[in-house]
């Protein structure tokens, strides 16, 4: 892999942020609702942003 400069690992910094940011969000939305179908939503939002957060820091290893 070639190597990063400081504004590139900033970038994906802030983006492990944002993605980790959503999976919180999205978790506690779906534990807050009372419609199983809003609920299954959102926990499938929260999944898919936290398989962004694990490439993206997979990326980084």
């Amino acid at each position: 892999m070639a190597q990063l400069s400081e504004k590139e690992l900033s970038a994906l910094n802030d983006l492990l942020a944002d993605e980790q940011l959503l999976t919180k969000k999205f978790s506690m939305l779906a534990k807050q609702t009372n419609d199983s179908e809003i609920q299954q939503k959102f926990e499938q939002i929260s999944q898919q942003h936290q398989g962004h957060f694990n490439a993206l820091y997979e990326y980084l290893k």
